[in-house]
């Protein structure tokens, strides 16, 4: 055995010199022929031909080429920095090599390669090295940057230098490490490269100060690295002593071990006195730096500094710059600062030591949370998390931070829904609790929601903001037996009111939208959502999951919560996000017929929109994705439901000509709106009997007329499109049309003559609203470019000028109305439909539709622009942007709408103003 390992050694030792030898003589070989350059060396194209005139034919890889082939020798130091990174450690072996042979002209090409990374070419030639003076040479430099003499390489877009920076700061890692067991500790190589950097970050150039801020704060970073290892063999030479001095007080070994480690503390105190000396020179000044490149550089080292050597670093004089610069201007700064903390944080160890820190600085923290820059605030709620996981803040410092659950965007929702989730709903920051079993964990989480949500049982559309923000961190969301069963009082050890009911409804209903792929809070930004293969699987899987889950259960919550409005919508919603196949597949058949009994009945039971919106489009769902017998029930269902309302509204007319009370006619009307808002309904019985209804509409609720003209607008609309999409003309269908329009225009007509308009409005503005968007809908509908040329053309409508200035009067007159009074008229369940928004976009849709005449409509519309609010200001800028597309005459529509604002210019004399300012920053006037 012996024999073997010496025989391999020898072995190793003939490779190794064989090695050497074939380096020697490589090297001597490119000494005597044409340097081949490295492919990244910028004068590589001067050599090229020489290159190709001793390049081998044989082929071989490049990489592996240019490996064997570069003299690092002949590489300068600000060619390798320039060039590829491979080369810079080789470069840096070779320049100590000439530096312990001879120091003074190595370290001359040093200083000149940091000048010329700061786009100086300088070099200190004349005096001998040790006299020169720093200042004489930094005052030089700053008159070659006066002079115009520098170039930014750190801005430059050429090819070369698009790795200065990263090469830059891994030369000067590499120059300290490999410097660590010799020159670092001259006294002379650590010293001068010190003096002259602290100085050249400390002059006017800005490029100056980049260059050489980021080589000083990379100098301690390496450092702190060899301080870290000198740590660690002081401690472990400080044993090996302790060890020997209890054999033997004295001897040798113990007094190499003593001087080992005195000649370590040595080391490690130049260490510490260099960190001192560029922090103190450097980092004090250039943390405040007018660039907030070179202030972010400063605090994510001293993040790093703190983190890697607390040591000497995590005390409250290196801390209190973290804390200040929470405060600074450029966004970029005060992230550096918060991932820092955060990094910092996270070491238990590091805690006690932070503990003044917090006191001083966690209200600013907490402020951060709600920062202009969305990048900064996220990282601020993370580190407060981070002060809540070690128990650093008070529940009552929070309050502020769960008003951003309900903020627009959505990275600063998801960073506080889990706060929210961690801190009071899964309660890991509290030691104290004890973690239930995984069949009792979904429950406790799910009361602990509850709680949440029961402070904005008031607002439906916080709570969804709430549930997105935390469902992505709460997998008891996902629990779908357990949220049924908790709503159906299975489970004694949780019980409901009828508050924690409804949320729970809303929770679950969100959930399984969320849960198939659906969003539950709009997005602000429109964009189509598109998802991977994967992603989709996922959705397809828990939809199966939600609908066998649901399939049994389904019926029982119907019974259970139906007849609740506020519970109904969002319950009977469930259905659209299930697969209903798997109720065939199941042999679950029956449980879905009287899923859609239930439906029913609930559209009957109900009279507001959301109920009666949500049965309308979970039985269309359900009459067209279930399959074969429950299609054919699916439809039989709604045409039983629509015979029975078109029953319930003619006994509803009858009781109200009798005299009896209006609402069941209301209720019904309603019922028949929102299902024609998404189907035909034949109600051409009672079409007549809506017209004949309207002809006393003063004696009429004013809710009761608004629904009469909406559905003889959606029946017109269903005609319509089976007209038009009918294979031949129908002579029958089209007169029958023609009649029903002129019966509805006629009612529309009757509502505002010239004579009548004071008294119209009496009735309220909800009435005179819904008339003006009705009419401007119709005419749309029957614009005759729609109709002209084709076998359709007598359905092409023009409005008489008569009949136009009635309308914009009746249009003028809701503009006018405050908005204290719109909103007392206005129901607010179809608040969006009754505004004065949707008077000028019904009449801007004439204009943009060519409906009207151009000149007549569109001067009269700009001319109420700043009068009515900031929302109509903002329609009147959307219809100029379309009129500038088609090519409108513009500049005449403007001028002619100054015109007509001059009859009330001396009433608004402000308002004509800034019209005047609107149309010259639109290029309209003069």
């Amino acid at each position: 055995m012996e024999d073997a390992a010496a025989a391999a050694a020898a072995a190793a030792a003939t490779s190794e010199a064989s090695v050497r030898r074939s380096k020697r003589t490589r090297a001597g070989k490119l000494n005597r022929e044409p340097v081949e350059q490295s492919p990244t060396d910028p004068d590589a194209e001067d050599s090229f031909d020489d290159f190709e005139e001793v390049r081998p034919k044989i082929k071989r890889n490049r990489a592996v080429e240019a490996s064997t082939s570069v003299n690092f020798e002949q590489i300068s130091l600000i060619e390798a920095i320039r060039g590829s990174r491979k080369n810079i450690p080789p470069v840096v072996k070779v320049w100590v090599e000439r530096y312990e042979k001879d120091p003074k002209p190595a370290m001359v090409d040093l200083l000149a390669m940091l000048f010329e990374s700061c786009g100086a070419k300088y070099r200190i030639e004349g005096d001998p090295f040790e006299e020169t003076d720093v200042d004489n040479v930094v005052l030089a430099l700053v008159n070659l940057a006066r002079k115009g003499e520098v170039e930014d390489y750190q801005s430059s877009k050429r090819k070369d230098f698009n790795n200065l920076k990263d090469n830059l700061v891994y030369f000067w890692d590499n120059l300290i490490i490999e410097c660590q067991n010799g020159p670092l500790f001259d006294g002379v190589l650590l010293e001068k490269c010190t003096d002259y950097v602290i100085a050249l970050s400390c002059t006017p150039p800005r490029i100056y100060r980049q260059v050489a801020s980021l080589v000083g704060l990379q100098l301690v970073t390496s450092v702190i690295t060899i301080a870290k290892m000198l740590g660690s063999q002081r401690e472990t030479t400080q044993r090996q002593l302790n060890a020997e001095n209890k054999k033997r007080a004295e001897g040798p070994r113990a007094e190499s071990l003593n001087k080992r480690l005195m000649t370590t503390h040595e080391k490690i105190t130049i260490m510490d006195e260099m960190m001192d000396k560029i922090f103190k020179g450097l980092f004090m000044h250039r943390y405040r730096d007018i660039d907030p490149n070179i202030r972010v550089s400063c605090i994510q080292s001293l993040g790093f500094w703190i983190l890697s050597y607390p040591s000497h670093f995590l005390q409250d004089r290196y801390l209190k710059y973290l804390g200040w610069t929470l405060n600074d201007k450029s966004a970029g700064v005060r992230k550096a600062s918060v991932v820092g903390l955060q990094s910092l944080y996270e070491v238990d160890d590091n805690v006690p030591s932070l503990d003044l820190f917090t006191q001083r600085f966690s209200n600013r923290m907490i402020e951060l949370a709600d920062d202009i820059d969305i990048s900064v605030a996220v990282c601020a709620i993370g580190l407060v998390k981070q002060l809540l996981r070690h128990q650093l803040l008070l529940d009552d410092h929070l309050g502020p931070l769960y008003d951003l659950l309900v903020v627009e965007p959505p990275e600063i929702r998801r960073a506080i829904g889990e706060l929210v989730y961690d801190h009071l709903i899964a309660q890991k920051f509290n030691r104290s609790q004890s973690h239930p079993k995984d069949s009792e964990s979904s429950l406790v989480t799910l009361s602990r929601m509850l709680q949440i949500l029961r402070e904005f049982s008031k607002d439906p559309i916080l709570i969804t903001y709430v549930i997105d923000d935390v469902w992505e961190y709460m997998m008891a969301m996902k629990d779908w037996k357990c949220i049924i069963s908790a709503l159906l009082d299975e489970n004694p050890s949780i019980e409901l009111t009828e508050i924690d009911a409804t949320n729970l409804i809303r929770l679950l209903f969100a959930s399984v939208k969320k849960a198939v792929g659906e969003r539950i809070v709009p997005a602000t930004d429109h964009r189509k959502q598109y998802y991977t293969k994967a992603q989709k699987e996922v959705f397809e899987t828990n939809k199966r999951e939600v609908t066998v889950v649901m399939m049994k259960n389904y019926p029982q919550l119907l019974r259970k919560y139906v007849a609740d409005k506020a519970k109904a919508p969002s319950l009977i919603q469930i259905v659209l996000y299930m697969d209903l196949e798997l109720y065939s597949l199941k042999r679950q058949e029956q449980n879905f017929k009287t899923v859609l009994q239930l439906m029913k009945e609930a559209f009957f039971k109900h009279g507001d929109k959301d109920t009666l919106r949500s049965c309308v489009k979970a039985m269309n769902f359900c009459s067209m994705e279930s399959k074969g017998e429950l299609q054919e029930f699916s439809n039989n269902k709604l045409k039983e439901l629509e015979d029975e309302l078109v029953e319930k509204l003619k006994n509803a007319m009858e009781e109200v000509e009798d005299g009896d009370d209006e609402y069941p006619l209301l209720v019904n009307l309603k019922r028949l709106y929102e299902l024609q808002l998404s189907r035909s309904v034949s109600i051409d019985n009672l079409y007549k009997k809506f017209a004949s209804k309207l002809d006393n509409f003063r004696n009429v609720d004013e809710e009761v007329n608004c629904f009469l003209l909406l559905n003889m607008f959606l029946h017109i609309n269903w005609c319509l499109y089976s007209v038009v999409s009918s294979e031949s003309v129908n002579e029958a269908s089209v007169s029958s049309l023609l009649s029903k329009r002129a019966t509805l225009l006629k009612q529309l007509e009757y509502i505002f003559p010239p004579s009548q308009v004071g008294v119209e409005m009496k009735l309220g503005n909800q009435l005179a609203i819904r008339v003006c968007t009705i009419l401007a809908e119709l005419w749309c509908l029957f614009r005759k470019s729609r109709f002209s040329s084709t076998a359709l053309e007598n359905l092409g409508f023009l409005p008489q000028q008569s009949t136009l200035e009635k309308f914009w009067k009746l249009c003028e007159q809701q503009l006018d109305v405050s908005n204290e009074t719109e909103d007392a008229d206005v129901n607010k369940e179809y608040v969006e439909e009754t505004t004065r928004d949707a008077v000028v976009i019904a009449a801007g849709k004439l204009v943009t539709s060519d409906v009207v005449p151009v000149e007549y409509l569109a001067p009269e519309i700009i001319s109420h622009y700043v009068m009515h609010g900031s929302n109509i200001a903002e329609v009147v800028k959307q219809l100029i942007a379309v009129l500038r597309k088609k090519d409108e005459n513009i500049f005449g529509i403007y001028l002619e709408a100054l015109k007509r604002m001059e009859a009330v210019a001396v009433i608004v004399n402000d308002k004509f103003f800034i019209l005047v300012l609107f149309l010259k920053s639109h290029g309209g006037i003069g």
